[in-house]
């Protein structure tokens, strides 16, 4: 297959990229995201869709549970606060895998006893497999992602206590 050419810059204007913008649209989609960006010196690319429309599924039936007393409530909000203090969160968009290639074993469970640096989980980005470390070292707590699932940039990962 011949290799497109790109259009000459006419009056100022912009050579595009079609194969860039069909990679980063494919990305979107593999990943689940709804706006890619990359810039190259003056130029940047930035690709963006809409998300997909819900379709509502039918209601699941109402279990009335007996109410909490009301003091339950900001302990609740207590132990939320707690937790997005001790998680490690995720310092890029991408989608985040517990093990280092599918069928191993995660690199880390709930207990396991870990130290400073060690890997956590991988977050692929842009066909770039990026280690996640533990900044120090403890118990971990739980693991808030699942193998496989897109993860959004300042997002919590890992609880370790």
């Amino acid at each position: 297959m011949a290799e497109p050419k790109p259009s000459k810059p006419t009056n100022g204007a912009m050579r595009v990229d079609t194969d860039l913008i069909r990679e980063l649209a494919e990305l979107l989609s593999a990943n689940e995201l709804t706006e890619i960006e990359v810039a190259d010196g003056d130029r940047k690319i930035k690709v963006r869709r809409d998300a997909a429309p819900m379709v509502a599924a039918a209601p699941a039936p109402v279990h009335h549970a007996p109410t909490a007393p009301a003091a339950a409530a900001p302990s609740a909000e207590a132990a939320a606060a707690e937790l997005a203090a001790s998680a490690v969160k995720s310092p890029m968009v991408g989608t985040a895998f517990l093990s280092p290639e599918p069928g191993a074993k995660p690199f880390v469970s709930v207990g396991d006893a870990i130290k400073a640096g060690d890997t956590l989980l991988i977050i692929e980005a842009m066909k770039v497999m990026n280690p996640i470390t533990a900044p120090a070292g403890g118990v971990v707590k739980q693991v808030l992602v699942s193998d496989g699932q897109p993860v959004e940039f300042d997002q919590p990962l890992v609880v370790i206590g």
